[in-house]
């Protein structure tokens, strides 16, 4: 069984289970770490937004949870790539990121004798040109192979709260 730890900030799209289920010929088992978005800085989240060309969606950074009200989105994201893994004949289970991402990551790496790690995100042009991303962080904690994807975008709708 081929194990990848795959860290995410959006719920995974159909595109994306396809493409991280058919990197490896194995049977594959992942354990996924859901890191919510409101975590993330919000000036840094604008200011790639606007370099992207996204400006209604920089517009609209204020209004993204953070904190205690991000916690319950990100655990309906994870159960949402959970589900869909499963439904794609992977093993895969996973857990919210609530502190120090990097830590958890090197202990998960170790605890499930990773294979490798995958950081599938939206660009961050900020955290990226200073080699401050997740992927770049990691390549120097994990001691497995990490690779760095870019999310699809054609996410399907995940159950609201009100449901």
């Amino acid at each position: 069984m081929f194990t990848s730890v795959l860290m995410i900030e959006q719920p995974l799209s159909a595109a994306d289970v396809d493409f991280v289920t058919t990197l490896h010929d194995d049977d594959l088992s992942f354990v996924v770490l859901m890191r919510p978005r409101g975590d993330e800085d919000r000036l840094l989240r604008a200011i790639d937004d606007v370099a992207l060309g996204e400006l209604e969606q920089a517009v609209h950074e204020a209004d993204e949870p953070e904190g205690e009200a991000a916690l319950r989105p990100a655990a309906l994201a994870l159960e949402h790539s959970l589900q869909s893994l499963r439904t794609a004949g992977c093993e895969a289970v996973g857990q919210i990121i609530d502190n120090h991402p990097l830590d958890l990551l090197r202990s998960v790496v170790e605890q499930t004798h990773a294979d490798e790690v995958i950081v599938l995100t939206a660009p961050h042009l900020v955290e990226e040109f200073f080699h401050r991303d997740w992927a770049s962080r990691a390549r120097h904690k994990v001691g497995v192979p990490v690779l760095k994807l870019y999310a699809h975008n054609d996410v399907e709708e995940t159950p609201d709260e009100e449901e």
